[in-house]
C-alpha cells in the first residue's frame, strides 16, 4: 500500500455476524465495494475463520493479533509465521480489546517486515502513537478507547487527537500511515478523519452490524476518496 493511498480496514472482531460462514459473506461484500470504488478495504476476520476468508476473496485480509513467540508448545496463541502460512497479508496489533507490551510490539514489527507481513498497531494517546510509531510499521491507528463501540466518531469528539496523532507519527517516522478509529460509522466521519492528516479509517460495529453493510461501506470509500 502506498503512503498516499486511502485505506479502509474493517476489524470483524468475534461478532457472531462476522463468524463462521457469516465471515466470509461480509469479507466477500467488502472485496465488491473495493472493486466498485478503488478504495483498498482490508478485513480482519476471527481468528478460526482466518484461512477461510483468505481463500474466499482477492482483498487484503489481516489477522487481529499475533503474539511474540516461535511456533512450537505454545497453545491457544498464535505467532506470526501461523499468520504467514495462512496467506494474511499482515496483521493488527495491540488493539484495546488485546493490549500489548511495547517490547513485544517492537519484537513483532521487526519479525513482521522480515517476513513481508504489513503490521497495523493500535493505540489510545498521543505518548503511545509517538512509541509505536518509531518502531516503524505500516500503520499506527489511533483508538482512544472510551470512543470505540460509541455513537460519536473520534473525529467529532477528539479531532485534535486525530490531528496530533498525525504530527507525532510522522515526526517520530515519517514513513508511517496514520488510521483512526473509535465510533467510526459514516463517510463523513471517514472524509473528516482524511481531512485531519489520516490515511484512513479502522472501524467495526459501523459496518459489522448495519443492517445494509454494503451501503455503509460504499459511504465510507466516498469519505475517504473526498
Amino acid at each position: 500500500m502506498s503512503a498516499s493511498e486511502r485505506v479502509v480496514i474493517v476489524n470483524f472482531k468475534t461478532y457472531l455476524e462476522s463468524s463462521g460462514a457469516r465471515a466470509v459473506v461480509l469479507a466477500r461484500i467488502c472485496e465488491s465495494v473495493a472493486d466498485e470504488t478503488g478504495v483498498t478495504i482490508v478485513v480482519a476476520p476471527p481468528m478460526p475463520d482466518l484461512a477461510s476468508v483468505i481463500a474466499a476473496v482477492t482483498i487484503p485480509v489481516f489477522s487481529q493479533h499475533a503474539d511474540d513467540l516461535k511456533p512450537g508448545s505454545t497453545t491457544g496463541h498464535v505467532a506470526l509465521e501461523n499468520i504467514l502460512a495462512s496467506g494474511a497479508k499482515g496483521t493488527l496489533l495491540n488493539h484495546s480489546e488485546r493490549r500489548l507490551r511495547i517490547s513485544d510490539i517492537s519484537s513483532l514489527v521487526g519479525n513482521a517486515k522480515r517476513n513481508g507481513l504489513s503490521t497495523v498497531v493500535c493505540t489510545n494517546d498521543l505518548p503511545v502513537t509517538r512509541a509505536c510509531a518509531g518502531l516503524e510499521p505500516d500503520f499506527v491507528a489511533i483508538e482512544p478507547p472510551e470512543l470505540i463501540g460509541g455513537d460519536m466518531s473520534v473525529t467529532t469528539a477528539n479531532p485534535e487527537i486525530v490531528s496530533e496523532s498525525v504530527r507525532v507519527a510522522k515526526k517520530a517516522f515519517p514513513g508511517v500511515k496514520v488510521l483512526c478509529g473509535a465510533g467510526v460509522k459514516t463517510g463523513e466521519d471517514a472524509a473528516k478523519a482524511i481531512e485531519l492528516g489520516t490515511n484512513g479509517v479502522l472501524l467495526a460495529s459501523g459496518v459489522v452490524k448495519a443492517s445494509d453493510p454494503k451501503r455503509v461501506l460504499l459511504d465510507l470509500a466516498a469519505g475517504v476518496q473526498r
